[in-house]
């Protein structure tokens, strides 16, 4: 999909990231779709962003999977690198 990453070759690499789907209908037909995810996470799981920067990755999804999963891992990090 080089919409998704423009300008990036193709890696091969699973991806995983939550994204919204917000779909439009008027009178019984789709009118319009937007979809939005975090460009950040996909960039850093391509490897195409440090680690520096405040960005989960792939573990952004795991609360969407796991209600008992960390909710704060991001707050942790930045504690925890100051």
């Amino acid at each position: 999909m080089d919409w998704f990453v423009p300008g990036v070759e193709a890696t091969g690499l699973r991806l995983a990231l939550s994204h919204v789907g917000i779909i439009h209908f008027e009178d019984g037909l789709i009118a319009s779709e937007h979809i939005y995810w975090d460009q950040a996470t996909v960039l850093r799981q391509l490897g195409l962003i440090g680690e520096d920067l405040p960005i989960l990755g792939a573990q952004q999804k795991d609360r969407l999977i796991d209600s008992m999963a960390p909710a704060n891992q991001l707050i942790d990090r930045l504690a925890t690198s100051s």
